[in-house]
């Protein structure tokens, strides 16, 4: 009998702290920072953005996240074989952020990692989970992107620091005999790796370089609009589907006319594409899973739906995952 993976439930956690283009604007203008509420929706389509507080870590957002989830799939945290936490905001340099987790959710001795692909973090983590699961290394996974991307960016920047978000989203992932995720593809080339980057690292208890966000924003643009229509096409294929099978499109949020662009290549209409961008800003790894649960909780995705995720980040990173909902 062949072995499959499926969602058995998502959840989400936003920090509460909202803000507003205009709260951010005042708050840039402090520092001497120009901005408003025109000039970012007008290129970007964010309206705000939630920030965690001080002290708060990807791991906390991650863990809200991840109970989420659990409860939605009525799972016990020790029914758990697996957790991958997809993040580029770690706690710290080590342990993963995976490994507090599991121990914020009380239990210990199933597999605990993190994945590093940026904005395409949580399609790389679910493409891993799945492996394993149709492997037989797992039978329950917690999928998880959780980021805190408001610590690494230069509010003196107003062409970056504008676009990001905190947030954490999860998927609970089963082994099971009905095929659930239909297909995955990943892709990389770290040739493009300085067009989205945070260049600083730690040495000798110093931090070299700088640690914080850089961004060519035309040049992700190009790239993603072509690389993201491509990674849908090719999970399409290895389903043997048409473009009209895809129910609901849920990219990566990064901006609204990447988004907009990728659903007309795909022939999908706007009011299949689910749009979280407008109100938590680009949250990175965490992006697509907010989407998700967003569109699960407020019964727009319903059980036997087709939905295509796909992101594109740092790295060069990108990949889509095919789901039966």
């Amino acid at each position: 009998m062949s072995r499959y993976s499926r969602i058995a439930g998502t959840g989400s956690h936003l920090p509460p702290r909202r803000l507003s283009n205009a709260d951010l604007a005042a708050e840039l203008a402090i520092q001497g920072v120009e901005t408003s509420d025109e000039w970012i929706v007008e290129r970007t389509g964010i309206r705000a953005r939630h920030f965690a507080a001080e002290g708060v870590g990807s791991s906390d957002l991650a863990v809200q996240a991840a109970r989420h989830a659990l409860e939605a799939a009525s799972w016990q945290a020790q029914e758990l074989d697996l957790i991958i936490v997809a993040t580029s905001t770690p706690d710290m340099v080590f342990p993963s952020t995976a490994t507090m987790v599991q121990h914020k959710l009380g239990i210990a001795g199933c597999p605990a990692f993190d994945v590093q692909a940026v904005c395409t973090g949580f399609i790389y983590a679910l493409s891993v989970a799945d492996a394993m699961i149709r492997a037989g290394s797992a039978k329950k996974a917690l999928v998880i992107g959780a980021e805190v991307f408001s610590r690494i960016l230069d509010f003196k920047d107003r062409t970056t620091c504008v676009l990001f978000g905190d947030g954490a989203g999860a998927v609970a992932l089963e082994a099971s005999d009905q095929p659930g995720l239909l297909a995955t593809d990943i892709h990389a080339d770290g040739k493009h790796r300085d067009i989205l980057c945070v260049p600083g690292h730690v040495s000798g208890g110093s931090v070299l370089g700088d640690p914080v966000l850089k961004m060519d924003g035309q040049a992700v643009f190009k790239l993603a609009v072509g690389v993201l229509e491509e990674t849908a096409r090719t999970s399409l294929a290895k389903a043997g589907l048409q473009e009209s099978a895809i129910d609901w499109l849920i990219p990566h949020q990064a901006n609204i006319r990447i988004m907009q662009s990728t659903a007309r290549k795909l022939k999908v209409p706007m009011e299949k594409v689910v749009v979280t961008v407008d109100q938590h800003g680009n949250t990175s790894a965490a992006s697509i899973p907010l989407a998700l649960d967003l569109a699960v909780r407020d019964g727009r995705i319903q059980r036997g739906q087709t939905l295509m995720l796909e992101g594109v980040g740092g790295g060069f990173t990108w990949g889509s995952v095919l789901v039966k909902y």
